[in-house]
């Protein structure tokens, strides 16, 4: 029998870590939908998807493909979606306007009517996600950008509106930023998912026992080159939009 080497023996037992590192955890795309108003996000129902513009919305059949309604109602700077109770509820702000002014906004997916639901006004900075847990709080994070953009803040407000807590983003996550901010954020559980403005990463958050800064889990590949996230209410995975390609995307999770 062939005795090994101490560096044979070192390489041989190493190679099961780097297997496991090859196995990463990541969210890959499971499928692609062509949508010229993919530009800010994407949310869906069972039979819908919601292709997010900056002034307007988008309605296609997940069958047959098509666009089949496009909202009326001003908007001016509309970012990430989500669905509760059967509408789509969308973060809107002026940006880059000043002073800053934040709504969010509903879209009834029967009219296609596109109006308020929520003014917040100049509070905090230009809200770029906003969605309500099942115990009735909303978060949302309103964001700042380039030299102020470790501003950005995670704020919990009641079903009355009502601030309960603030936190910012870590400093790992911001120096990723570059000059932008965080763009989309849905909760997994007790795991807050955000992503930036044009890196294909999904930021792994918790809320701290203690203090103000969100901790960092990990960071999991994606499909998604930054912009709004939302669940996809058919397949539990996710989706969003690819700007470049004008597509929405969907994604599901590939464990490690």
């Amino acid at each position: 029998m062939k005795r090994l080497g101490v560096a044979s023996l070192v390489l041989v037992l190493a190679l099961p870590a780097f297997a496991l590192a090859a196995r990463q955890a990541a969210y890959v795309q499971s499928d692609a939908l062509p949508a010229p108003e993919a530009n800010q996000a994407a949310a869906t129902d069972d039979r819908f998807v919601y292709v997010i513009d900056n002034t307007r919305i988008a309605k296609y059949d997940r069958a047959t493909r098509e666009r089949i309604g496009i909202s009326t109602g001003e908007a001016h700077h509309l970012n990430s979606g989500f669905m509760w109770e059967g509408r789509v509820y969308a973060a809107h702000s002026n940006y880059p306007a000043k002073p800053e002014r934040s709504e969010i906004r509903v879209l009834d997916p029967q009219s296609m009517a596109l109006s308020t639901f929520k003014e917040f006004g100049d509070y905090r900075g230009s809200l770029t996600w906003a969605v309500r847990r099942p115990n009735g709080h909303w978060w949302c994070t309103f964001a700042h950008y380039g030299a102020d953009n470790a501003k950005t803040v995670l704020v919990e407000l009641d079903g009355a509106w009502k601030e309960l807590g603030a936190w910012t983003y870590p400093s790992e996550v911001i120096q990723e930023l570059g000059q932008m901010s965080i763009s989309g954020g849905l909760w997994q559980g007790d795991t807050l998912l955000t992503t930036g403005h044009d890196r294909r990463v999904i930021y792994r958050l918790r809320v701290p026992k203690q203090g103000t800064v969100l901790e960092l889990i990990d960071k999991v590949p994606s499909p998604f080159p930054g912009q709004g996230i939302a669940t996809d209410e058919r397949t539990g995975g996710l989706v969003g939009i690819d700007r470049a390609k004008r597509q929405v995307v969907f994604a599901r999770f590939q464990a490690e």
